[in-house]
């Protein structure tokens, strides 16, 4: 067999496997993207803003996010540079989906003001949660956090779909 056929053949066996790659959410799986809440924490907003900027989702939660990696590691930045690999504030703005901001207000790795940053910039938020007290890990253990979760997922996203 002559290796342009060969290639040919392989080209064809990865045709229908095109969508997924081009598509992350799960088109290529069978998945709505109205099905879909994207949810990321601290660095993981990243990835989850970066996604949530550039395909539909039903809706996407923001837990402890930064602004951008030169802010938290130089808190008085007011910019964003061309080298700056986490550029959240400048993506949050494109976001489509309704979104969620979590944040404690005694944040000790990423400022407070991160969440605030990214809530005035984000045209798509929903009230945000502040958490009193709250520093980076232990959000979780306060009691308006699964009921802020729960009225978002339950509640608030299917008003906004009807």
């Amino acid at each position: 067999m002559a290796a342009r056929e060969q290639a040919r053949e392989a080209e064809a066996e990865l045709e229908p496997q095109a969508p997924a790659r081009q598509h992350p959410l799960g088109h290529g799986y069978g998945i709505s993207p109205d099905s879909i809440i994207l949810y990321g924490q601290s660095i993981g907003t990243v990835p989850t803003v970066d996604l949530a900027s550039r395909y539909e989702c039903a809706a996407v939660v923001l837990h402890s996010p930064l602004t951008s990696g030169m802010r938290v590691a130089f808190p008085d930045t007011k910019k964003t540079y061309c080298f700056d690999a986490f550029p959240n504030i400048e993506k949050v703005s494109k976001i489509t989906s309704p979104v969620l901001i979590i944040h404690g207000t005694e944040d000790e790795v990423i400022d407070f003001s991160h969440g605030l940053a990214l809530y005035e910039r984000c045209p798509k938020a929903v009230e945000p949660l502040w958490v009193e007290g709250a520093g980076h890990n232990d959000i979780e253990l306060y009691s308006q956090y699964l009921e802020r979760l729960r009225r978002f997922i339950s509640q608030e996203l299917p008003s906004q779909r009807a």
